[in-house]
């Protein structure tokens, strides 16, 4: 089904790349044309920085995380925080039938419950001082 979607996503991209204002992006094609043979290109489409996943769109993720270094530093811990679907608290908040991973309001939940954490593990109260 995603595939479906991200197929639709990039046909209309395609095909309104003028009201995307695309012809902004003028020097990108004349780069293109100085690099070499362009025999094997196709049709030139620009995607749009909302197209998640593209060159644009990881641009900007970069450019906002270094934003972010800027003002705040760079970060000192990195926390990752994975849930098993099979946890008892998951299993008993499931309907019959269902399946974890339709529940997103569990997941919600979780991710509340770690970001309580998180307050707790700036207020200094799992690590010690340096």
């Amino acid at each position: 089904m995603y595939a479906k979607f991200e197929s639709e996503r990039l046909l209309y991209i395609r095909l309104n790349q003028r009201t995307q204002r695309v012809e902004q992006f003028v020097h990108l094609r004349d780069a293109g044309m100085n690099e070499g043979d362009l025999a094997n290109i196709g049709q030139l489409i620009i995607l749009p920085s909302s197209f998640t996943g593209g060159p644009r769109y990881m641009h900007e993720r970069t450019q906002d995380a270094m934003t972010y270094m800027k003002n705040y530093g760079r970060p000192d811990v990195f926390i990752n925080f994975t849930h098993n679907s099979n946890w008892t608290e998951i299993q008993q908040k499931l309907f019959v039938g269902q399946k974890p991973q339709d529940r997103h309001d569990l997941l919600q939940e979780f991710f509340i419950k770690s970001k309580n954490t998180h307050g707790s593990y700036r207020k200094g109260k799992y690590f010690w001082r340096s």
